[in-house]
């Protein structure tokens, strides 16, 4: 759709109305409406709300996680409503944010979420090329451009003042059941009777992962987006504030424990690392989950996490799917193994009688 007209004009600013077609799910912080205002007055910053228009059809990769959760497929006229962010994915697209915008500039979607920024990398194999939208105008309010910065739920917090028990989940790459791991856990435990909360802290900016812990049992579930980021990439350790942000604010609900879990790796792009070395934090890990693909590296996770003080607990993910990695994690690095997939039962026992107290 197009440009209804002329809304106002000062100062050289042009100031629109156009109507939407969809509202990514990266923006649902700011609670858009379907008919919103653009102005060709921008500054290129992360988490800038954008209106774009969609600029060909594509066979994979192709859909958009909607504000309701749901997806969308993308196709070509279609104007919709993003966010600039960076995204590093070993899997996925590598994005940044552009140094400078204007109405015309031609970007790149990133991920499901609608976060856009221009690729500079690409694996072809998994996801194809990046679908280019072209910039329409930035979403104001009529005073100033707005960002997802201006929609939080919590602040960062340099102290973590919230004695509350974590579980956390981590990983060796994208893709290894982190996220079943998570749920699967929160699934068992509100249904053996405990009150559970759940947090994605690093990643690219999505509702399926938050939603999902929801949809499983968890009493409330938040993410680095409900602190204003559209991912964790390139924070300069902003990622730990955030992580002790999320765990004060929910500690505010009463609980038993907050699942968390961690997206991409432990040596990913995305703050994992910094985050499980912080004391503070490693003081209310009652639990430490790590999932991997293959023996060596479910060896290496469980090496490195020693190492920094937030040892792996419990092994999860592809490695466990059958005997032969259940054999080798027992005996070469003398951990529990559980499948979350197959064995959820057998995988949160363990937890509840060694490390979980209602």
């Amino acid at each position: 759709m197009v440009a209804n007209g002329p809304y106002s004009l000062f100062i050289n600013t042009l100031i629109m109305k156009i109507t939407l077609d969809k509202i990514a799910s990266v923006t649902k912080n700011a609670a858009l409406q379907q008919e919103v205002l653009i102005t060709d007055d921008m500054k290129a910053e992360n988490g800038l709300l954008l209106v774009v228009e969609v600029l060909e059809d594509k066979k994979i990769y192709n859909q958009l996680e909607l504000v309701t959760g749901r997806l969308s497929t993308l196709k070509k006229g279609d104007i919709i409503a993003v966010a600039l962010g960076n995204r590093k994915a070993l899997k996925g697209f590598v994005g940044k944010t552009p140094d400078t915008l204007k109405v015309g500039d031609i970007i790149n979607v990133l991920n499901l979420g609608g976060v856009v920024g221009i690729c500079t990398s690409e694996n072809i194999k998994e996801v194809g090329h990046a679908l280019p939208v072209k910039v329409l105008g930035a979403i104001t309010d009529g005073k100033k451009q707005l960002t997802t910065h201006h929609f939080k739920k919590f602040e960062p917090e340099e102290s973590l003042t919230s004695t509350m028990p974590l579980v956390v989940v981590s990983g060796t790459c994208m893709n290894v059941g982190k996220t079943t791991a998570a749920c699967e856990i929160i699934k068992i435990a509100s249904q053996e009777g405990f009150t559970v909360l759940g947090a994605k802290l690093t990643g690219i900016a999505a509702l399926r992962d938050t939603e999902n812990m929801k949809d499983h049992g968890a009493l409330e579930s938040v993410s680095f987006l409900d602190a204003g980021l559209t991912s964790t990439v390139q924070n300069n350790g902003y990622a730990v504030a955030v992580t002790k942000g999320a765990i004060n604010f929910l500690s505010k609900k009463k609980a038993d424990f907050i699942v968390i879990e961690f997206g991409d790796g432990v040596f990913g792009e995305y703050g994992v690392l910094e985050i499980l070395k912080d004391k503070a934090i490693q003081k209310n890990i009652v639990a430490h989950i790590g999932c991997a693909h293959d023996p060596m590296g479910a060896m290496k996770l469980a090496e490195v996490c020693k190492a920094i003080g937030a040892p792996v607990t419990v092994m999860s993910g592809p490695v466990t799917d059958n005997e032969v990695g259940v054999s080798f994690i027992q005996q070469s690095i003398g951990i529990p193994s559980f499948n979350a997939f197959t064995k959820p039962e057998d995988l949160f026992h363990y937890l509840s009688t060694t490390c979980l107290k209602k």
